[in-house]
């Protein structure tokens, strides 16, 4: 689908400011060495890969990434992966939190995150600013909504996407008539009275191709536009929250606009999320896919050999490079890079992420200590297996029986799904 087109320069005088997220308790322990946006996603990438695959994708090529929490693992992968010639004006740049003589605390939510960098927002001359999450699964051409933004004169455009009934109470739910413009702010609404209110209407429906008798809400992406003075404006103030403070306010004040968004878009908010997420991606014909090649996502060149398989039973699974697979079955699982998969393992319905480096004579593990990756014989199913992860001869890995929240010396149960969390050992035999 082309573009539509914009003023001349218009890419050129947009920032996109992609938050870094907060302490990500809810993707914990995912989250427990890394920032939610490093957790890594589809075998070879990381979430913070999408927001600015996307920006690239759409000649966005101003790029801030604020960050606070275990952010060092994210620092690293943005600068190996980022990085334009001497000639170029483009950027991905990092504003970690900071002491300043003007504010000395932590970030204390997206809002005050962007206040406190106000300053280097500002020193160059953008017209329009883009605020987006840095971990979110989705494609989408911020062109579009550009256009839409400067075709209606908006201030403000958030982007929503139509949910039914039974989503709503997780987000933020906007009311908008025809023309987009919003009337209306609940956050995350649970009365059936109020709800029946914020519905699309018949004509709002057929506007974006669904059917009259649908019952739509349009719930928040937490992404942003902004022009220029009035995100000075709307941030001159005390508010904390994008969601929760600025947008409602703004409503009364400004001219606030919806953009529909109707692609597929997933907050990787929790464990269940991230996993079913990653596990979709094997579908025969996933509503999410790597493989756009008019619109790709970019990542670390790591310069890995490709997989070598020695023997395996494979369906539905997306194998990352420099893995070693050897007589193994593997049935709707995602394998990351360098991935050791040894013979007569079985996985089903998992994600192994893989390793950060080869075991080596001098990274070997100690005596007793089984090495990095999955032993022989074990069966895995309905696990996540993190980075690093040495899993012995004969263990069985599976969340039946026990309850969706558990918390073990080197295992965690959330969500009904077992995580075994980065650099942690299970030793031969052992049954989760």
């Amino acid at each position: 689908m082309q573009s539509p087109a914009l003023p001349p320069g218009t890419t050129q005088r947009t920032l996109a400011i992609i938050m870094g997220g907060g302490a990500g308790t809810r993707l914990f322990p995912l989250t427990k060495d890394r920032s939610k946006p490093a957790v890594p996603v589809g075998g070879k990438y990381r979430l913070v890969d999408i927001p600015i695959s996307n920006c690239l994708n759409s000649g966005l090529r101003s790029i801030y990434v604020l960050t606070q929490f275990n952010s060092m693992s994210l620092h690293r992968h943005i600068q190996a992966s980022y990085k334009f010639d001497n000639f170029s004006r483009s950027f991905v740049d990092i504003l970690a939190a900071q002491q300043t003589p003007e504010a000395s605390e932590w970030y204390q939510g997206t809002a005050d995150a962007v206040r406190q960098n106000m300053r280097y927002f500002l020193e160059r001359p953008f017209d329009y600013f883009l605020i987006l999450s840095g971990d979110q699964l989705y494609r989408m051409d911020f062109r579009t909504l550009l256009h839409q933004h400067i075709r209606s004169g908006a201030e403000i455009t958030l982007a929503t996407t139509p949910v039914p009934r039974e989503a709503v109470s997780e987000f933020g739910i906007m009311q908008s008539g025809l023309d987009r413009r919003i009337k209306r702010f609940v956050e995350k609404p649970k009365e059936d009275t109020i709800l029946d209110g914020l519905k699309l209407d018949s004509e709002l429906l057929a506007s974006i191709g669904s059917r009259a008798e649908e019952e739509l809400f349009q719930a928040s992406m937490g992404i942003y536009l902004f022009n220029r003075e009035i995100l000075a404006d709307c941030l001159n103030n005390n508010l904390v929250d994008f969601g929760k403070d600025v947008i409602p306010q703004s409503i009364q004040d400004h001219h606030v606009d919806s953009f529909i968004f109707k692609g597929y878009w997933e907050d990787i908010g929790t464990i269940r999320a991230f996993f079913e997420a990653n596990l979709k991606l094997t579908d025969l014909e996933p509503k999410y896919s790597f493989f756009e090649a008019q619109s790709p996502i970019y990542t670390h060149p790591r310069f890995l050999p490709g997989s070598k398989i020695n023997g395996a039973a494979l369906r539905q699974a997306i194998i990352a490079d420099g893995c070693i697979i050897s007589d193994a079955h593997l049935e709707r699982c995602v394998i990351g890079v360098r991935s050791i998969i040894r013979s007569g393992a079985t996985i089903r319905n998992s994600i192994v992420m893989g390793a950060d480096y080869f075991e080596t004579d001098r990274t070997a593990a100690t005596p007793g200590k089984p090495p990095i990756g999955i032993g022989r014989n074990c069966v895995i199913d309905r696990a996540i297996v993190d980075k690093n992860a040495r899993i012995g001869d004969g263990v069985v890995i599976t969340p039946e029986g026990k309850p969706s929240k558990l918390n073990a010396e080197n295992y965690f149960i959330r969500d009904g799904i077992v995580v075994v969390p980065k650099d942690a050992m299970i030793p031969a035999g052992f049954w989760i």
